[in-house]
């Protein structure tokens, strides 16, 4: 990169601060993310999760699954990090999950989308430069049907205190 173009680049902020967020405002996080066979087979090795479901197909068909079933917490983290530019990309501490519940099994070639709902906005008592927001994230498969969902809760950065 030339000096002239690096001089005329412009830094661009990630993500949304604490004053962005309102109760009830929804995100419908762009993109999806189809699961392939090897990213279940290397979340599962790499995570030592060795339920035979997620790595052996005629072990699934005997559960009654049509095949392989990708391991539910690859489905938890790729729905979560589908939801990180939009809510918390702007920094803070990440203080938690709750009431993570799977609704239905998700399969190799399944694309997953996701949405997040504000639920909660309130000011940080021991941290006046951000506030805490809550969330209620929502996993879908390409089908539209509710594969997971949780509340997750961030410590987020004001916009006064990024500058």
């Amino acid at each position: 990169m030339n000096d002239e173009l690096r001089k005329r680049a412009k830094k661009l902020g990630k993500g949304n601060f604490y004053d962005d967020f309102h109760v009830g405002q929804v995100f419908e996080h762009h993109w999806g993310r189809t699961i392939n066979e090897g990213d279940n087979s290397l979340f599962s090795a790499a995570t030592m999760s060795y339920n035979p479901m997620y790595f052996n197909a005629e072990v699934a068909r005997a559960h009654g699954h049509p095949g392989t079933v990708v391991n539910p917490m690859l489905v938890f983290l790729t729905v979560f990090g589908l939801s990180v530019e939009d809510l918390s990309e702007a920094g803070g501490l990440f203080l938690g999950v709750e009431n993570l519940t799977f609704h239905r099994s998700v399969y190799p070639t399944d694309t997953l989308y996701a949405r997040s709902t504000v639920l909660e906005v309130r000011e940080s008592t021991s941290r006046p430069d951000s506030g805490i927001v809550s969330w209620h994230t929502e996993g879908f498969d390409q089908q539209g049907r509710l594969v997971i969902d949780f509340r997750r809760t961030n410590l987020i950065p004001r916009r006064r205190a990024a500058k």
